[in-house]
């Protein structure tokens, strides 16, 4: 299994961590009893996930399309006790529980339909089933018990499909497409990270003759209907959400150049551009960004004008398998995302554990995660035990106001710290703990404890 940690890409190296290239020597072939035993998810009807053996025969369309299908269930159980101190200068501990339940009806190798509810959270409030135990004034058992559906939507190839209409695969008809209700993420969540009701379309492998530079580019264009949270984290339901994302491969960069476009007659108008880059610089992986973005019909509380700057480079330091990373950023004016699901925080989230938003309960970012006219940045080292089940991350980060268009706000300090142990082949346990500290106040402690399941 994996232990979650901050989604920075990790330096590989030699075996021996020393940097050097891998060996050219061959290794001895593990045979099947010698291999670790698959982890099946908790149902599985038809041909097995990651499976061994012959492939069923299946059934062929009208189209000519072969499809085998299979049903897989899984999904994703989390349970956390945690406390802090709020804005309101109240201490606040609770127990909250959140369940990601999803079936997978796979029909071909390209072709499936996933299914996802979430029945112990709301999608749309936030809450979530468990007990508030301080301030007295809200203890007691929370139910969020409900069936809303979270996600369902098919996906597919259009030339896997129809494959009779190129019997030979030698035309560029592989668009892929999806529709229903999913998980929209571009722009590594700072342009759109929101579940939205809407079609998309996807051209992968757009090569150009004659420039080797360019590996491979892909193009996507998405629609959301029917409403979208915005920069607040608020659903706007009058709102319509129209996307078209790029990310082209080159020898030694991945780009990616985004634009979002919301339509809202209430909440105004928004545009969004992103670029960022990420390649290898020497041992280091660096990513540049840039997001942008724009109030066509003036500041609203989901619409606003401004400049986002991000840099992510992270390391593996010498002689080990660990992870150091620093991650800055500059916000000018007031950058706001085209859409934010309601659990997703601020775009600042990437900068590191003490920006994050958790996911679950009430447990605040430890530092703000908004851009509105802030710099900042999150120094931390990521510490794997020699068995690789064992992670711990100590972080220290900044936040710096550098506007006065809010003047409560203060330059906010802090440092936090991460410990993940997987225990048998599913589940891990996770602690984390901060201090945090504002000008002119007293330092703010917090701290949570949670068991994830991968079920």
């Amino acid at each position: 299994m994996t232990l979650c940690g901050l989604g920075l890409p990790v330096v590989a190296s030699a075996g021996d961590g020393s940097g050097e290239a891998l060996s050219d020597e061959p290794t001895e072939y593990l045979s099947d009893e010698q291999l670790p035993s698959r982890t099946p998810p908790i149902l599985e009807l038809g041909p097995k996930f990651l499976g061994t053996g012959n492939i069923s025969s299946g059934f062929t369309l009208p189209t000519g399309a072969v499809w085998t299908p299979s049903l897989w269930v899984y999904g994703n159980f989390r349970t956390a006790v945690q406390g802090y101190k709020s804005e309101s200068d109240e201490n606040v501990s609770e127990w909250a529980n959140r369940l990601d339940l999803f079936a997978n009806l796979q029909l071909s190798g390209t072709e499936r339909i996933l299914f996802g509810v979430t029945p112990l959270h709301n999608r749309n409030t936030g809450g979530f089933s468990g007990a508030v135990f301080t301030p007295e004034s809200q203890d007691g058992f929370v139910d969020e018990l409900n069936f809303e559906v979270d996600t369902i939507f098919f996906e597919g190839d259009l030339a896997e499909i129809f494959p009779n209409w190129d019997f030979f695969d030698s035309t560029k008809n592989d668009i892929g497409f999806s529709v229903g209700r999913q998980n929209v993420v571009f722009g590594d969540g700072f342009i759109v990270n929101d579940n939205m009701d809407g079609f998309g379309l996807s051209k992968n492998n757009i090569r150009f003759k004659g420039n080797a530079h360019i590996i491979n580019w892909r193009s996507s264009f998405f629609v959301g209907f029917g409403g979208v949270h915005r920069g607040d984290n608020r659903r706007d339901r009058d709102s319509t959400f129209y996307g078209w994302f790029n990310q082209i491969d080159t020898i030694k960069t991945t780009f990616n150049v985004d634009v979002a476009y919301v339509a809202s007659d209430q909440a105004g108008d928004l545009l969004n551009v992103g670029l960022d880059a990420t390649r290898r610089i020497g041992r280091t992986n660096a990513t540049f960004r840039a997001a942008y973005s724009n109030a066509l019909d003036g500041v609203t509380p989901q619409s606003d004008t401004g400049l986002l700057l991000f840099t992510e480079l992270s390391w593996e330091p010498k002689g080990t398998h660990d992870n150091m990373y620093v991650n800055g950023f500059v916000g000018i004016d007031n950058f706001t995302s085209a859409a934010r699901g309601p659990l997703t925080g601020g775009p600042l989230g990437r900068t590191g554990l003490l920006f994050a938003a958790q996911g679950i309960g009430t447990f605040p970012s430890p530092l703000s995660n908004s851009a509105r006219e802030a710099a900042g940045a999150a120094v931390g080292y990521q510490k794997f035990s020699k068995d690789k089940r064992t992670q711990i991350t100590v972080e220290a980060g900044a936040r710096f106001e550098t506007g006065d268009a809010i003047p409560t706000l203060e330059n906010e300090y802090g440092v936090g710290m991460r410990a993940q142990r997987a225990i048998a082949t599913r589940a891990f346990l996770q602690f984390d703990a901060f201090v945090t500290k504002k000008d002119g106040d007293a330092a703010t402690p917090g701290a949570r404890l949670e068991l994830q399941v991968k079920l």
